[in-house]
């Protein structure tokens, strides 16, 4: 069988029962707790496939380590936020209170439900694309396999310094939002490492592609980036949201917002006429969850 065909059936599955428990329990986060987990199943699929066909599957098997230590991450963070333990993705609620019951369900089905399943089916696609040229492991392999795990550790240091804060904000010793750290060069580290390890995970698809034979068009740039353009489109949308609530509960975050690069890590820019100081302190807006997990 296919490899992609076994993906597509899971992938029905996981949208099924993420749409019918949404209804029975009025909660619509279960895609966020399977956000982390789909994505290193489908991988592993793709990789069990390439060792059971015989083929060379060196490249297929690191994809999926990387994917499963980029799910252990997710999950670790999102369970420690209390993830799986019934708690809805606030902006959902925010969302539900803006719309009509029925407008809700409607987006519930297309975008929560429909939508981010089939992008967390794009996403792993690379994998099919290195099953489906199973080239020797090189050189740009290892290259962007380091990449990867630049950024899977450059994420976990974003997700740690917004846990401490807001331990420190539940106790008192912190307010407003989080400015200092990785924080002081983006608003949003994490969003900017969460995107980058996809693409570094594309680029390693698109190497398998280019070393079987296929040029600029079709192996170097293929059909597989549109998950990695989706995701970054849906972080891009679900941070403008996320940052609207941040601005109407901080005056402060305005002014963090003019200085402070949104996504990619950045100096800081001075006010004018302004020396340049050392980055703002914990003052200042809660730390968004990461979209859809």
């Amino acid at each position: 069988m296919d490899p992609l065909i076994l993906v597509l059936i899971v992938a029905g599955g996981a949208s099924a029962f993420c749409w019918i428990a949404s209804l029975i329990t009025k909660d619509t986060s279960w895609v966020d707790r399977l956000w982390s987990v789909v994505p290193v199943v489908y991988v592993w699929i793709f990789a069990g496939s390439g060792i059971a066909a015989g083929h060379d599957a060196t490249r297929l098997i690191v994809m999926a380590v990387l994917v499963t230590a980029w799910g252990a991450r997710l999950t670790f963070n999102f369970a420690r936020k209390g993830g799986y333990t019934g708690m809805e993705d606030y902006r959902w609620a925010v969302l539900r209170g803006r719309m009509a019951p029925w407008q809700f369900q409607v987006f519930n089905l297309l975008f929560i439900v429909l939508y981010q399943n089939a992008l967390l089916v794009l996403i792993t696609l690379p994998a099919y694309m290195a099953w489906q040229h199973p080239a020797p492991f090189g050189a740009w392999d290892t290259a962007f396999t380091v990449l990867f795990v630049v950024f899977l550790i450059a994420e976990f240091i974003a997700d740690q310094q917004q846990w401490v804060f807001h331990k420190a904000k539940a106790a008192g010793r912190a307010e407003g939002f989080l400015s200092s750290g990785l924080f002081a060069y983006s608003r949003h580290p994490n969003f900017f490492f969460e995107q980058a390890q996809w693409w570094v995970f594309y680029a390693i698809g698109a190497v398998a592609a280019v070393a079987s034979g296929l040029g600029v068009w079709g192996g170097a740039i293929n059909g597989t980036i549109a998950g990695a353009i989706l995701l970054t489109l849906l972080f891009i949308g679900s941070t403008i949201f996320t940052e609207s609530i941040s601005a109407s509960k901080y005056p402060a975050y305005a002014d963090y917002k003019r200085r402070t690069s949104m996504l990619v890590p950045l100096p800081r820019r001075r006010r004018p006429g302004v020396q340049p100081k050392s980055p703002l302190p914990h003052t200042a807006a809660s730390g968004p969850a990461e979209p859809a997990a």
